[in-house]
């Protein structure tokens, strides 16, 4: 039971979460030659689309609507092997899929365990519990690798201390590296909690749960995550409210899911340039090369600069010694 619980508390808060100088080549990153209706062009946008943000990435705060994000991205809707256009069928999962330089990515999202239910079994009976055991016995089997996921991506003040840094510090400081402030935020709302901050947010722990775990378990987690807060992602029944709101409706979340995908590609790229296993012990020196290749990245999908990440940095020190403990320690979550 104590096993059972723990499970439950990591898998509700931790869902969201290189010594080559050479930073990562952008064709090294996903899926090659995909020729869809929505494909970017070299531009990084459609030439009848008013979008405009970057290549393999997707920047929210450039959208002004649901309507012109699908028409930079694919979203279409299944149940049984039927397109939801089938009158009175209910929706049964979403397909997600963004075409850019010639790569692509795909997300399945279908109806599964989400946060609402881990709750409701952390706070439940017996019942309830056993519901969540037999719906995912994948949490279960991953129930160590999602501890180490939740400690990595929380601020663990009572392990590790004040000012202990978590995925989102990470993505805040690479938010404020940005030095060309007149390329970069173009609008207002990409200096917003909905800009950049969230798009590296989203990419930077993917990538690093891809790197050190595995992909599948960054899907799981991003996933999970999903559909706990907006389940009609599944379905694309929307009120007219959801729709509009930029910030917390399908515009938003849809793009979430995307970076998710584009963060486990940049993270099984950088696996392997810096051949990362979960023996690996992650230096300063690692870490900082791992963060600039990230922001090589950004940098080219949004045509913006930044200043690199330095061994020295507290941030860097802080955050190496904590996934060292975390990845190799021995303690668990209370």
């Amino acid at each position: 039971m104590k096993s059972l619980r723990l499970l439950i508390a990591l898998l509700l808060f931790s869902l969201l979460g290189c010594s080559d100088e050479r930073r990562i080549a952008p064709n090294q990153i996903g899926e090659n030659g995909c020729s869809t209706p929505t494909t970017r062009d070299a531009g990084g946008e459609q030439a009848d689309s008013p979008y405009r943000s970057g290549m393999m990435a997707l920047l929210g705060s450039r959208f002004q609507s649901f309507e012109e994000l699908k028409s930079v991205i694919r979203i279409e809707y299944f149940t049984k092997g039927s397109t939801s256009g089938d009158s009175g069928k209910v929706n049964s999962m979403v397909l997600v899929s963004d075409c850019s330089n010639g790569h692509e990515v795909i997300n399945i999202l279908k109806a599964g365990i989400s946060q609402g239910e881990i709750s409701k079994a952390r706070d439940g009976d017996l019942a309830d519990r056993i519901k969540v055991l037999l719906k995912s016995p994948y949490a279960v089997g991953k129930r160590a690798e999602l501890s180490k996921v939740y400690n990595l991506a929380r601020r663990r003040t009572d392990l590790f201390g004040e000012g202990d840094p978590a995925f989102f510090d990470l993505a805040k400081a690479a938010e404020q590296n940005i030095n060309t402030d007149d390329l970069a935020f173009i609008t207002a709302r990409d200096s917003s909690e909905k800009g950049y901050i969230n798009t590296f947010n989203h990419m930077t722990a993917q990538a690093f749960i891809t790197s050190c775990f595995s992909e599948k378990l960054a899907d799981f987690v991003g996933d999970t995550h999903e559909r706990y807060y907006h389940p009609e992602l599944i379905t694309g029944k929307f009120s007219e409210k959801e729709i509009r709101d930029l910030d917390e409706g399908p515009v938003d979340n849809y793009v979430d899911v995307i970076n998710n995908e584009w963060g486990q590609e940049l993270g099984k790229a950088l696996r392997k340039k810096y051949h990362i296993t979960r023996e690996t012990r992650w230096t300063p020196e690692l870490l900082a090369n791992y963060l600039n290749d990230i922001q090589s990245y950004y940098s080219w999908a949004f045509r913006i600069g930044f200043k690199p990440f330095q061994p020295e940095d507290e941030l860097v020190i802080r955050f190496s010694r904590k996934m060292n403990v975390v990845l190799h320690g021995n303690f668990n979550i209370k």
